[in-house]
């Protein structure tokens, strides 16, 4: 219940509220929004289900009650039952439809036992038991209505009968209690023999004839027959519904699940909405948003790759909607509901949770003050992990220069902490503080001067201004008013304001150069990669061209030595002798061009790291390099010609890899082990390199599922003599420890 409630606050704080009213009408039955289970799952059958035509399902009630009633073997009530009956149906129109994968397989599982097929066929669309399935029902039923019509004809007889007309208010039948009744004036009883049931306003009397009495006695003793019958039949389906009530219960969860399908997918095509899958990638990238609570909203397109988004600018100007349309993406894709964007362009990260600091908390019941009220709710962030949080005017409630300095520090604190944050504020302080940080990214709500309003449109990577003046003059502040108050703001501020804003920009387009310039080199890096890989494709086609020669020549000399033995030439051997030498000098010139062929033991070149060949092994060869023995491509190595050195007096060898220094080692392999023993080893391992005075380790932990390198991890950070830990690059598996 908690849990519901709070998820029910997020939805008001975001004015989603109306939204989420409106997809629940198209459930069948009442429940929560979210869907149990792997999203990407139902992310796949709803897509399956968005191809094809399907019939809404009937709406039928929670049926939780009715299933302990059955396990406890009671007799349910014929609309109980009719309830697992709609149900029931409802998967027998879904078998009969052609329907994509994975739904087809899904729904094609589900195999309804004979014994409840049957029961369906004992009712009636309108869920009734069918008369026509028992002989004694079909007689009652005949019988009541024989019986009614009988009712009816009696009490039309009695309104024109002549005895009676001087005491009929009306010749009506009026139903008055759930009786049928004739309304008649006093004295009535001198006519007729009558059961009065009411009075009128007027002063009459609803009264029953009492030949129409017995006939509703008769009524009554036939419903009450009819009633043991239907209860016949309630005893002998529930006593089926017994036998199957996990068959029951296990298509009860289904027909929820589907309905969270069928859901969404008629609500989206309802509203002309798009689903959004959650990636795995954090941040939100919006194209074409539309916020749902807005008519006619202003199309949203904004990029939030970095994990703070700072919104500056015009009060009023859209800052608020802006955190509400970021917040709203994520919650929606999170629970899988459509809602209105360019989906090509849209990309949805996938956070535990969502929060909004939207509200002022001051209030006479709340006993706290604006501030204290904001410090309560950051205080609650620092024990979340993987959340968004928004936060509307952050510095509300104090001095803004003291505020801007205090909420630096807690975002950034709470964003090593894997918090994002989208943040508003009108104020500069904080803006200027935070724009150096890369991880911020910088977002101005842009105004219209000439027009005086807001546009709602953001320009990313700038600082905006508030606006305050003209936001007054424009809701009706007279125009003295204003121009006093900017000559007591003063002319110096609105200076250090514009160079704040000038400033800001002008360093964050040195980044955005600095990071182009960047990936400039990256991408010539990579070019040159791919030359280098050309040339070694190049010599490799060049090595096979040589080897068709050399064989179409040997096999060209063998024709030709075979000739001169049928018949001898002279010239024939002076030009044979000719094409030997030019072969020979042709394999000296190609032996001076190829490269010297490697053998175990050279010194090799792999990149950019220098190594030892140990094995070669058809076109992959085993190197050693930094310490570490690796499997690469043949070709990939390149000979290295090391510059000979002068033989310095031998001296005790010092290795930095596996080599033992008073017993203890630089590297330390855990490979194979469970984590508590793995933990005990790297303890052992760094307290016998701190006793031999190592500054340098390596934990060879592998790359796996990752466990082990996470439990390294966290052991690394609360050692009090580790100054510095990094992963080793290319993915080997390997953490550098710096004592």
């Amino acid at each position: 219940m908690p849990h519901k409630s709070k998820e029910r606050s997020i939805v008001q704080k975001l004015d989603l509220d109306g939204y989420i009213l409106q997809f629940e009408d198209f459930f069948s039955r009442k429940k929560p929004v979210a869907i149990p289970g792997d999203i990407n799952q139902h992310y796949r059958y709803i897509t399956a289900l968005s191809n094809v035509q399907f019939p809404q399902p009937d709406k039928v009630p929670v049926l939780e009650r009715e299933l302990n009633v059955i396990r406890k073997q009671g007799v349910l009530a014929l609309e109980e039952i009719f309830s697992f009956v709609k149900i029931i149906s409802y998967f027998n129109k879904l078998k009969a439809l052609t329907l994509p994968e994975p739904l087809a397989s899904w729904i094609g599982e589900i195999e309804i036992p004979e014994s409840i097929m049957e029961i369906i066929g004992y009712f009636t669309e309108e869920g009734e038991i069918n008369p026509e399935k028992d002989e004694t029902l079909m007689q009652l039923e005949q019988a009541l209505k024989y019986n009614r019509k009988e009712i009816k004809e009696t009490l039309y007889r009695l309104t024109h009968a002549a005895k009676l007309q001087d005491y009929l208010v009306d010749t009506q039948v009026h139903f008055h209690g759930g009786e049928e009744t004739l309304l008649v004036r006093g004295g009535f009883n001198h006519a007729i023999k009558a059961t009065v049931v009411g009075r009128s306003a007027g002063g009459f009397f609803y009264i029953i004839p009492q030949t129409v009495t017995h006939l509703k006695e008769k009524e009554a003793a036939l419903l009450s027959d009819r009633s043991e019958v239907i209860y016949r039949y309630c005893k002998e389906i529930s006593a089926t519904f017994f036998e199957w009530e996990r068959f029951l219960s296990f298509l009860d969860k289904a027909y929820d699940r589907f309905d969270h399908y069928q859901a969404r997918v008629s609500f989206a095509r309802a509203k002309e909405y798009e689903f959004v899958l959650p990636s795995k990638q954090k941040g939100v990238i919006l194209h074409d948003f539309a916020h749902p609570a807005i008519e006619n909203p202003v199309p949203v397109s904004i990029s939030m790759d970095r994990p703070i988004l700072l919104v500056t600018g015009v009060n009023a100007g859209g800052k608020t909607m802006l955190l509400k349309s970021i917040l709203s993406a994520v919650y929606m894709s999170k629970y899988l509901l459509p809602f209105k964007c360019d989906v090509t362009r849209t990309r949805v990260g996938h956070y535990k949770h969502i929060e909004a600091v939207i509200d002022d908390p001051q209030s006479v019941k709340n006993d706290i003050s604006t501030f204290a009220g904001r410090m309560q709710e950051f205080a609650k962030l620092f024990s979340k992990e993987n959340a968004i949080v928004g936060v509307d005017e952050i510095e509300l409630g104090t001095d803004s220069d003291e505020a801007a300095s205090l909420f630096r520090v807690m975002l950034e604190e709470l964003k090593r902490k894997g918090i994002s944050f989208v943040v508003t504020t009108h104020h500069k302080r904080l803006a200027s503080l935070m724009a150096s940080d890369d991880d911020v990214e910088l977002i101005a709500a842009l105004y219209d001067e000439e027009r005086r309003v807001p546009t709602y449109t953001f320009l990313q990577g700038s600082i905006g201004k508030s606006y305050a003046f003209e936001t007054a003059q424009r809701y009706g502040v007279p125009p003295a008013i204003v121009n006093r108050a900017k000559e007591v703001y003063g002319e110096d501020k609105e200076n250090l304001n514009e160079l704040i804003e000038k400033s800001t920009t002008l360093e964050r387009q040195m980044r955005q150069k600095i990071a182009q310039i960047d990936e400039e080199l990256k991408s010539v890096e990579r070019q040159k990669q791919k030359l280098i890989d050309t040339e070694e494709n190049l010599k490799e086609q060049h090595r096979k061209a040589l080897a068709t020669l050399e064989n179409r020549y040997n096999a060209a000399t063998k024709k030709a030595r075979e000739a001169l033995k049928a018949k001898e030439s002279t010239e024939g051997r002076r030009l044979l002798n000719e094409a030997h030498k030019r072969k020979q000098v042709e394999v000296k010139e190609a032996a001076l061009k190829e490269p010297e062929p490697l053998k175990e033991g050279d010194k090799i070149k792999y990149r950019s790291h220098k190594g030892e060949l140990l094995s070669i092994r058809g076109k992959d060869a085993t190197i050693l390099v930094d310490g570490m023995k690796m499997r690469v491509p043949l070709k990939a190595l390149k000979k290295r010609q090391d510059t000979p050195k002068v033989k310095a007096p031998k001296k005790p060898k010092k290795s930095t890899h596996h080599v033992e220094k008073s017993g203890a080692t630089v590297s330390v392999k855990l490979l194979g082990m469970y984590g508590d023993e793995a933990i005990d080893t790297v303890d052992k391992f760094l307290s016998d390199a701190l006793v031999n005075g190592l500054s340098e380790v390596q934990i060879i932990h592998g790359t796996g599922g990752g466990v082990l390198a996470k439990l390294v991890t966290d052991y690394l950070k609360q050692h009090p003599k580790i100054q510095k830990f990094y992963r080793m690059p290319g993915n080997l598996g390997i953490t550098v420890v710096e004592l």
